[in-house]
């Protein structure tokens, strides 16, 4: 299937790709048909407004804890104005505000408890993206509908089918879409992909992956929603539950807000998979799970796995394997061919490998995954040339789309074969699984 988001020019232009501009490819793109498609005086440098070959105002929705994390990346770029934040907390909102005000000495952010009033900016450029996992994929197709660059974190959906429908929206209103994987700008792990590519271990045959076990969240009873939320905004397509602190607080393991550590971490490492592997437009055909350890019942109202091993197999021959186990500093990926091997500590940033001759041609020093500049530089350059990122729609619902398909193995106790082309399954009652209908009035597509 083709990755490619942005068509190019017809033939006889006199437009050159390189040299498409936000306005021409605009004006060249084909309209959603489920709404009309909204652009921004900032875009197309009319107004008055700040034109695209100058500073990006962007808008963030969820700014949360990752969010805040991230702020630092996005303010020292000269090339971004951040103008405008939305939360359904209202402390949230207050702080990220206020942070972004202190650092450009005014009082200019504005604040939307709404999302979509924050989309209705006309000057609005782009958005980042930083909401709990069950908005990602729901507030990129409203961004992207809304004309609207997006940066957002993973996984991009929290199903399958869900993600397909944001690859179909990106690719339909010509939105340029940066995945929050940001391994891909980072030089460890772009160093360990040279080395596989080159062929210095040989023929591989193996990827192994592991992320750290999952938590517990003990059986809570419900309480008022706190003062300055709005929880139904906060539980935006999920279905409605009532304010239990556990389900909220520990949303990651719930299957409606989240899907556990290996879903939710998993996918930094299945994407690095993909990209080392050339299989970014496929995946794999096969997937089982063994050694699972579930929350007890009796005991606990959370519902991911704590633990397991994950399994799939791609038509080659080669195996990815995920585990989920030990602790958080303890994640990595490893490529194991037939000559050697090469890992990348996701902690630490070090990079091993056998034989040790290997590591003689990697330079020290460089940002690590923790560092989101050079993939917001990424983001950047797709938004003025108008290519497709490092991590584009297509690449972020493969990745995301291994562990979705592990996850449903994994529930149903059994072993798949899985059709990448058709996105099927060979069970029905997997197939059922693809897919969760989101609660009115959260539905785009």
């Amino acid at each position: 299937m083709n990755s490619t988001v942005c068509p190019l020019p017809r033939a006889g232009s006199a437009v050159s790709p390189s040299r498409l501009t936000r306005r021409q490819f605009l004006a060249r793109a084909t309209t959603a048909a489920v709404a009309p498609l909204i652009v921004a005086p900032a875009v197309l440098g009319r107004a008055g407004a700040t034109a695209p070959n100058s500073r990006v105002v962007l808008g963030a929705i969820g700014v949360g804890n990752r969010a805040m994390y991230t702020l630092p990346n996005f303010l020292a770029l000269a090339q971004i104005q951040y103008a405008a934040v939305s939360d359904a907390r209202a402390d949230r909102l207050k702080a990220a505000k206020t942070a972004i005000d202190t650092h450009y000495r005014n009082a200019d952010c504005r604040a939307f408890p709404d999302f979509r009033e924050l989309l209705a900016q006309p000057d609005i450029d782009a958005v980042y993206i930083a909401t709990g996992n069950r908005w990602h994929a729901m507030a990129s197709m409203f961004a992207a509908r809304a004309g609207k660059d997006i940066y957002c974190e993973k996984p991009i959906s929290l199903t399958i089918r869900e993600g397909r429908q944001l690859v179909d929206m990106c690719r339909r209103q010509g939105a340029i879409y940066q995945a929050g994987t940001q391994r891909r700008s980072t030089e460890s792990y772009q160093f360990a992909r040279e080395i596989v590519r080159q062929g210095r271990i040989g023929r591989v045959h193996t990827v192994e992956m592991q992320v750290w076990t999952g938590g517990v969240v003990p059986h809570q009873k419900a309480t008022p929603v706190p003062a300055g939320w709005d929880y139904d905004e906060w539980l935006g397509p999920v279905a409605w539950r009532p304010f239990v602190p556990g389900r909220v607080n520990d949303w990651p393991y719930f299957w409606d807000t989240g899907e556990g550590m290996h879903t939710d971490m998993g996918t930094h490492y299945t994407d690095q998979m993909q990209w080392v592997l050339n299989t970014d437009d496929t995946g794999p055909l096969e997937f089982e799970t063994s050694d699972m350890v579930w929350p007890d019942p009796a005991k606990y109202m959370s519902e991911t796995a704590l633990s397991g091993t994950f399994r799939c197999r791609y038509a080659n021959g080669v195996q990815g394997i995920l585990y989920q186990r030990k602790g958080f500093s303890d994640r990595y990926i490893r490529y194991i061919g037939d000559a050697g091997w090469i890992q990348v500590d996701d902690d630490t940033d070090l990079v091993t490998a056998e034989p040790k001759s290997i590591l003689q041609t990697k330079e020290a020093g460089g940002l690590s995954w923790s560092n989101a500049t050079s993939h917001i530089l990424n983001l950047l350059d797709g938004i003025r040339t108008r290519r497709p990122t490092l991590c584009n729609p297509e690449v972020g619902h493969r990745a995301q789309s291994i562990v979705q398909c592990m996850t449903i193995s994994a529930r149903l106790n059994r072993k798949l074969k899985w059709d990448p082309v058709k996105e099927r399954f060979d069970a029905e009652e997997a197939n059922r699984m693809l897919y969760r209908e989101p609660r009115a009035p959260w539905r785009v597509v």
